[in-house]
């Protein structure tokens, strides 16, 4: 991986757990990072990190205003911090309801250094004023000099907003890194594990996977490990024991405890929207069904190593799940091309190293 020769601002809402060791693996190829990172609202479903290892971590305090599809965040101290770090690039979110990031893009200019925003796309705009709101949208991204994007269907989105494609880099998600251990050999019972790692949220739709899994043959019907916790758990417990009573709420989990799950399984389901957790899964050698989403997922499955879905469609999750269940031998070839595809591309080293080129493009 390259390095950036200068210090590196990146300023973020709040500062997610999975988010710290791409910080500090990119701090490691810098000299000198700083994290700007408030605390998420009150009823987030957000795991906040507690700390960074190698790169610094500077609290803001964020105002949030209104709620909904109104929400806007104003961060104070942003001005502050940039004044002592003195960044020689900056990295922010390419979210315009952060009301704060205008005076940080502001400031950078002003020194003369580059601001490169981050996000999921630009998709588009529908409804009233639609064009309007387009021309707004392509006017507050035309400040960044770079954009990064967290997948090839994101950049495809900002290109055709009018973004120049030397402009416009990708960096694939991911929150796991390169595996050093070989792909976990499987062996199965009679009964194969259905594995979901998350949130237990409306969103991720774990009710369709109850139904899916009650609606399968008996024969065919697998162990399901629902790990995390959230809001909508005493509901999802509720609707299992009527449901489907078998299933497994682990609670929360992380570290070895939760690898040994992923190797234990033998197959990850994620029927609703989000879901880094799909990385990792497939960083332990799992075939993946998931709903497509924000379009990451599309770089991340295929019929290669998985199945990728409609979003909300129960008909398409059962069939996926039906064809799935029924041909261990196949579930092992596509978990082979998952563990490849994240030693090869999806993993956190390339992910920092596409950070890295980025700045140092539109540095140089």
């Amino acid at each position: 991986m390259n390095h950036f020769a200068g210090r590196l601002g990146i300023v973020q809402r709040v500062l997610p757990s999975y988010r710290a060791p791409l910080f500090d693996l990119l701090a490691q190829h810098t000299d000198g990072l700083s994290v700007f990172a408030g605390q998420p609202r009150p009823g987030e479903a957000i795991r906040s990190a507690m700390h960074l290892s190698v790169a610094h971590w500077q609290p803001a305090f964020n105002l949030h205003l209104l709620s909904g599809p109104l929400y806007l965040c104003y961060q104070r101290g942003l001005l502050d911090w940039l004044q002592g770090l003195n960044p020689d690039a900056l990295v922010v979110e390419a979210n315009p309801r952060y009301l704060s990031t205008p005076q940080a893009i502001r400031w950078m200019k002003a020194h003369q250094h580059p601001v490169l925003g981050w996000g999921l796309g630009a998709p588009p705009v529908r409804g009233p004023l639609a064009a309007a709101r387009t021309a707004r949208r392509l006017k507050f991204l035309q400040q960044f000099d770079g954009l990064i994007a967290y997948s090839q269907h994101g950049a495809a989105q900002y290109r055709a907003l009018g973004i120049p494609v030397e402009r416009v880099f990708v960096a694939p998600n991911a929150v796991a890194p390169r595996p050093n251990a070989p792909l976990p050999t499987r062996s199965w019972d009679g009964q194969l594990t259905l594995l979901y790692v998350g949130r237990l949220q409306a969103r991720k739709r774990l009710d369709a996977i109850l139904r899916a899994c009650a609606a399968l043959p008996a024969q065919h019907q697998p162990r399901l490990v629902l790990v995390g916790d959230g809001p909508a758990r005493a509901e999802l417990q509720q609707l299992a024991q009527h449901t489907y009573p078998s299933t497994e709420f682990t609670g929360h989990l992380q570290g070895e405890a939760l690898a040994q799950r992923f190797n234990q399984a033998h197959l990850f389901v994620l029927p609703g929207t989000g879901g880094l957790a799909v990385q990792q899964a497939m960083a332990h050698g799992l075939p993946v069904i998931v709903a497509e989403g924000d379009g990451s997922q599309a770089d991340l499955v295929d019929d290669h190593n998985g199945w990728l879905l409609p979003p909300g469609d129960e008909a398409a999750l059962r069939a996926a799940l039906a064809e799935a269940l029924a041909d261990p031998a196949t579930l092992q070839a596509k978990g082979a091309v998952s563990y490849q595809r994240v030693q090869d591309t999806f993993n956190l080293e390339s992910m920092a190293a596409a950070f890295i080129h980025a700045i140092n493009t539109v540095k140089g």
